[in-house]
């Protein structure tokens, strides 16, 4: 953005995402200074450059959330919306090199550019730059993607970065041998807080729901939603407490048997309760 003038002598403008001044006069003018004048910090001009910079840090992490969503859902996207938002620095920043889904699921590329006539760029497996305009596409869950692992060696090699989780996300894929009837995991059980105020501000930290005594994750899996739970403790509790077992319940409030989650329901609940896991107590001597 442009330079505006602000006060006698001098220009600000918002560069970065700080607000920056130079001088319009004298044998530093047209410098940018190492940091505001004393004189500039109250104006009005540095205080509305202030706000919109705020305002442009939670736009910018609202696109963030709303692509995350997008991804973890699989939901599709009409190709014509990325297109619109696509001019928009924000949204291209959390969408460029995402892999996206058109009409062929075996067809997997990484985003690169969205024209104004509803167009995708996308770099394919073989990488080459191909054109896509189907209806709508999908930015897939990586549980979701095949041969995965291939898919992140080619990242690698690309040089892709993505905004949003996607491609080295953590994935856990559900065992094909569950036993009728089990409703819980208990692979990230036992993992010890000093008080259930530390577990609890570690999994709000991350993004997730607390409520109840349990840290939750709402997921849509196959056009239905499942919310992933793990207990946290008694709401409140000051002495030590433990992670307890991981389950999934259905909008109704059924828990769910677990040879009935899906796959990215299942992926999510145990990236969740491994996060939770991952930040307990380890005691010197014991194995992290």
């Amino acid at each position: 953005m442009g330079w505006l003038a602000a006060g006698d002598g001098y220009e600000v403008a918002l560069i970065e995402g700080r607000v920056a001044a130079r001088a319009t006069s004298g044998r530093a003018a047209g410098r940018q200074l190492k940091s505001l004048p004393k004189a500039l910090r109250d104006h009005p001009e540095v205080d509305r450059l202030r706000r919109f910079a705020e305002w442009l840090d939670r736009h910018a992490a609202a696109c963030v959330a709303q692509v995350d969503l997008w991804m973890v859902s699989s939901l599709p996207v009409p190709t014509g919306l990325l297109a619109r938002v696509w001019p928009d620095e924000a949204w291209q920043t959390a969408l460029r090199d995402l892999a996206v889904v058109g009409d062929d699921p075996d067809e997997v590329g990484f985003l690169r550019d969205a024209t104004d006539s509803g167009e995708l760029r996308v770099v394919n497996l073989d990488g080459e730059t191909v054109r896509l305009s189907p209806r709508t596409v999908t930015l897939p869950h990586p549980v979701l993607l095949p041969d995965l692992d291939d898919l992140r060696e080619f990242a690698a090699e690309l040089g892709v970065v993505q905004k949003v989780e996607q491609i080295h996300r953590a994935t856990w894929r559900k065992p094909a041998d569950l036993k009728a009837g089990e409703t819980t995991v208990s692979e990230f059980s036992g993992g010890s807080y000093d008080s259930w105020f530390g577990l609890a501000a570690r999994a709000t930290s991350l993004g997730y729901r607390v409520s109840g005594g349990y840290a939750t994750c709402r997921v849509r899996d196959a056009g239905s939603l499942a919310e992933a739970a793990v207990w946290i403790g008694e709401p409140y509790w000051e002495d030590e407490v433990t992670t307890g077992g991981l389950s999934w319940q259905d909008l109704d409030g059924r828990t769910l048997p677990l040879r009935e989650v899906g796959p990215v329901a299942w992926s999510e609940g145990m990236r969740m309760a491994a996060a939770l896991y991952a930040g307990r107590r380890v005691e010197e001597g014991k194995d992290a």
